[in-house]
């Protein structure tokens, strides 16, 4: 009897084997949402050489393909445009149905974090924020906090839906952003990843390999120190919460980091290579916006932070189709978590509906340094994004010019038609100008939107 037994629990194991059931990685599941007007791939595993069969709801149209010898199948299919729910089918040995699923726009929501901060940490009016949030039309999936030496297939996780109880531990700024969306984009369903890990720097979320081949990035590195509360090996937290949704089609990029490569003089560099490498990987030029750090009071060193928020600053002319808000007029400079996500969610989803939805016609970018031109005693300095160029307090006492010698002296400033005019009696030639050039200073110059001007420093 008991090797009757054995016999049929070995046939089982057998036939399992054998007869591997279709399955998705999890990123695919009920209630997620597919990007619209798109054509989006589908992927996963089954036995080698089985035929699998998908029918989507929308068109009923069936796609085919055959599992490769790896065990794997992939289908690319069209999306309509905005709506749902639909249904999708996967059918091979056995069948997979995939319900409630929502055509829509779909944002990754990466990070440190400023950006894995919810309203249930303590956010402003965060209360009130998620009784109002039931919302089916907005879904997340949250990626866990995983790390790994080699790039993972899978991962953990399930799309939800909106409601009080899942927006309270869900990446605020996300939110904030998916609401404002819907307001331009007539109520399009919004799907939101959130990959973030607090205290990581730039380096753990992109393959191993991009730092390791290039020279300037593997030094500076090096220079990262181990810490109890993350990961700052390069590629560890990429190959375990990027890698395994990479290829899942999504409009583009929201990024918030920065406070942990605070000290660095190639940040511009390291996120570039970062935004470059995920392109790569997607095979698709998304948009990327970014939220410039705030101001902050940042060890002994009093321009390691005010460093950092200017190479953000730089990276807009050196990569393509990127975007960046500011931070310094709703910050709090003895809090490197400000409370005020509200408004970064809508000033990124202002940015995407200008840049990218076309939706607005706004300004919705801070003053950003141009160009100085001297005339005698003076510096003349002009911004894009200037118009209606006003400062806070009337005047400003944030300007420094410095002559050939570059040693930098406080200027008297004057707004004249949208550009600021600067002198100072220590310095009879001025030949370099910088801007709001220390960690805490938060910018006094605001243009008629009332977006504050970044730090720079014209020696760049």
């Amino acid at each position: 009897m008991k090797n009757n037994i054995f016999k049929f629990v070995f046939f089982l194991l057998i036939s399992s084997t054998m007869m591997a059931n279709v399955a998705l990685p999890n990123i695919f599941g009920d209630n997620m949402v597919l990007q619209r007007n798109s054509e989006v791939k589908i992927w996963g595993w089954g036995n080698p050489k089985e035929e699998i069969k998908l029918i989507s709801s929308w068109n009923n149209q069936e796609y085919k393909t055959v599992t490769n010898n790896q065990a794997k199948w992939e289908l690319t299919i069209k999306t309509p445009e905005a709506g749902g729910p639909f249904t999708i089918s996967i059918k091979g040995y056995n069948e997979v149905v995939l319900k409630n699923i929502l055509i829509g726009e779909v944002w990754l929501c990466s990070g440190q974090s400023n950006m894995e901060m919810s309203a249930g940490w303590g956010i402003d009016d965060g209360e009130e924020e998620m009784k109002n949030a039931t919302n089916p039309n907005i879904r997340f999936f949250t990626v866990p906090k995983l790390t790994a030496t080699t790039p993972q297939n899978n991962l953990l996780g399930n799309w939800t839906e909106s409601t009080p109880e899942t927006m309270k531990y869900f990446s605020a700024i996300g939110y904030f952003f998916a609401k404002r969306l819907r307001e331009d984009l007539k109520n399009v369903p919004i799907g939101l990843i959130s990959s973030n890990w607090g205290g990581t720097p730039a380096e753990i979320w992109m393959p191993e390999e991009v730092v390791n081949n290039d020279p300037l990035l593997l030094e500076n590195a090096k220079k990262l120190n181990e810490q109890e509360y993350g990961p700052r090996q390069p590629g560890r937290a990429y190959n375990a919460m990027i890698s395994p949704i990479v290829g899942f089609k999504i409009a583009g990029t929201l990024w918030y980091q920065g406070e942990s490569n605070v000290g660095s003089l190639v940040y511009d560099k390291t996120l570039g290579a970062l935004i470059t490498s995920w392109r790569k990987e997607w095979k698709d030029e998304f948009p990327f916006y970014y939220v410039q750090i705030a101001p902050f009071k940042t060890g002994s060193n009093n321009f390691s932070n005010v460093t950092v928020r200017n190479s953000q600053r730089k990276l807009l002319k050196e990569v393509n189709n990127v975007g960046m808000v500011l931070t310094s007029d709703i910050s709090d400079t003895i809090d490197i978590h400000p409370k005020n996500k509200k408004s970064v969610g809508i000033r990124l989803a202002n940015l995407a509906l200008a840049e990218t939805y076309k939706t607005n016609s706004n300004l919705v970018n801070g003053p950003l340094f141009k160009d100085i031109k001297t005339e005698k005693n003076k510096a003349i300095v002009s911004f894009d994004y200037a118009d209606g160029l006003y400062f806070k307090n009337k005047k400003s006492n944030q300007f420094e010019v410095a002559g050939a010698d570059g040693i930098f002296y406080p200027a008297e400033a004057s707004i004249q038609n949208n550009q600021v005019i600067l002198t100072s009696k220590k310095v009879v030639n001025p030949a370099k100008v910088r801007f709001a050039w220390g960690n805490t200073t938060q910018s006094d110059l605001f243009n008629k939107a009332n977006l504050p001007a970044s730090c720079f420093t014209s020696e760049d």
